[in-house]
């Protein structure tokens, strides 16, 4: 299964590429990974004990996304 579009019946008819992309899980769950590198960068510069270390593992897992795993997560929260 693509992550890279939102998945609908009516894409196809009616979404733009870049409109699919906006709603996908990829763009979602990369979106959220960001805001969150963000959140602790600034963290950091408060004070809070995070590493430079931490912070460049974040950084290089924006991408990284296991969807098996995040299904497992709904799941077990559902």
């Amino acid at each position: 299964m693509s992550h890279d579009r939102y998945q609908s019946p009516l894409t196809s008819r009616y979404a733009s590429k870049e409109m699919a992309w906006v709603f996908s899980d990829d763009h979602k769950f990369q979106t959220w990974r960001k805001i969150w590198l963000r959140l602790a960068t600034a963290q950091r510069e408060l004070g809070l004990n995070i590493t430079q270390e931490q912070l460049d593992e974040m950084s290089a897992n924006i991408t990284n996304i296991d969807y098996a795993m995040a299904a497992e997560e709904v799941r077990f929260f559902s």
